[in-house]
């Protein structure tokens, strides 16, 4: 997993929940505010997709590569079950 990538990306949706409080504080329009959340979201989600990938292929892979195909099955069963409710 690229761990600086990720702590790049999270740094900037920090900046821009940051923002959004400011936002609020300086009574910017209620669009402009839900469009930026609507961004922060996106980037979460952007977040969370490298982290199911980097997962599915390093360690579902090697659980496969070793034999272990229950455990990489129920490893992908509860990245999709969890993953799929955000």
């Amino acid at each position: 997993m690229d761990s600086e990538n990720l702590h790049r990306r999270l740094k900037k949706i920090s900046g821009q929940v940051n923002a959004i409080d400011r936002m609020i504080d300086e009574d910017i329009p209620c669009e402009q505010i839900l469009m930026q959340i609507n961004a922060v979201k996106s980037a979460l989600h952007k977040v969370g997709y490298i982290i199911v990938e980097g997962h599915l292929e390093h360690c579902v892979k090697q659980a496969i590569d070793e034999g272990d195909s229950d455990n990489a099955l129920g490893d992908i069963t509860s990245i999709i079950e969890y993953y799929s409710r955000l």
